[in-house]
């Protein structure tokens, strides 16, 4: 293994970090605040990168691309927040499961019928092809880029739920959410502004997903799997702790897909590593996971209510 191979597949690490902040940071939100259960999550990222997807192939715009997804992203969190979200928050956590698994299949069959069961594929912008060197290694400027806007999102997350009327209303909301109606604040409309934040962002992962990968219905469900450990890691609730331990699941299964292969053709036959190598990074999250449970159930980073 060489010192530059580590350097890219740390970049790439940090780039799937903070793809996977984007989607679980808006969903963290609606489950710390509404306790909310919405495995159709996914649902949304994959609509943005859909709406993207679309609007970059009929405007050959990178920007209309992007407010495509996030006004789509955005309005499409609203609309299942009013449709369907608001009727289940006092009901049990499996009415929930059981009614976001509904809207999974509905959303998958909508993109079939809409876009077809082939994938659709979005090409990189010209203004971000091509690739830079960092420390003597050529990384491409696109990854650079995502990197940029996961790092510039949790940075506007932070500003906007430390430093803000709105993020204190959020953060209120999430501990004593009766109180904060008893004092006259609209929770009602509280919950759909959360829903549609967490559609905002889950739009911005779409649009910067599309390029790398083949935008298809059911693209969603994998990386929802990733974004519930993530939640359990950082802290169900936690922003910050969504952010970190993004960070820390991102790190793990790419070192786990990279450099396990490569670990495990020292015992067993080179076909065999490469397919075993990527099933042990996926459990290698798992595993993580786990401990933390056992050792930290509330999370590496749970909420401060202070």
């Amino acid at each position: 293994m060489t010192l530059s191979l580590f350097f890219i597949q740390l970049l790439n690490g940090l780039q799937l970090g903070v793809l996977l902040f984007m989607l679980s940071a808006g969903l963290t939100l609606v489950f710390g605040i509404m306790n909310f259960v919405n495995l159709a999550h996914g649902c949304l990222y994959m609509m943005g990168a859909y709406f993207a997807a679309t609007a970059f192939a009929a405007s050959g715009s990178f920007l209309v691309a992007a407010l495509a997804a996030v006004v789509g992203g955005g309005a499409l969190g609203w609309i299942v927040e009013r449709v369907m979200a608001q009727r289940l928050y006092q009901r049990d956590h499996l009415d929930q499961v059981l009614a976001t698994f509904g809207l999974i299949l509905f959303f998958n069959e909508l993109a079939r019928w809409v876009w077809g069961a082939s994938p659709y594929y979005m090409n990189i912008p010209e203004a971000l092809s091509g690739a830079v060197k960092v420390l003597g290694v050529s990384y491409p400027l696109y990854r650079f880029a995502i990197i940029a806007v996961g790092l510039l999102s949790a940075l506007a997350c932070w500003l906007l739920i430390r430093h803000t009327r709105v993020g204190m209303l959020i953060r209120a909301g999430s501990v004593n959410p009766d109180m904060v109606s008893a004092l006259g604040v609209n929770i009602q409309r509280l919950n759909a502004l959360v829903f549609s934040l967490g559609g905002v962002l889950a739009g911005v992962a779409g649009l910067m997903s599309g390029p790398i990968l083949s935008v298809q219905p059911g693209m969603g469900e994998p990386v929802l799997i990733l974004v519930m450990i993530v939640i359990v890691i950082g802290g169900i609730g936690s922003v910050h702790g969504a952010f970190y331990a993004a960070l820390i699941v991102g790190l793990i299964d790419t070192a786990g897909r990279a450099f396990l292969p490569l670990l495990l053709r020292e015992f067993i036959d080179r076909s065999a590593a490469q397919a075993a190598g990527p099933a042990i990074a996926s459990l290698l999250t798992c595993v993580f996971m786990a401990a933390v449970l056992a050792l930290r159930p509330q999370g590496l980073f749970p909420v401060r209510n202070a």
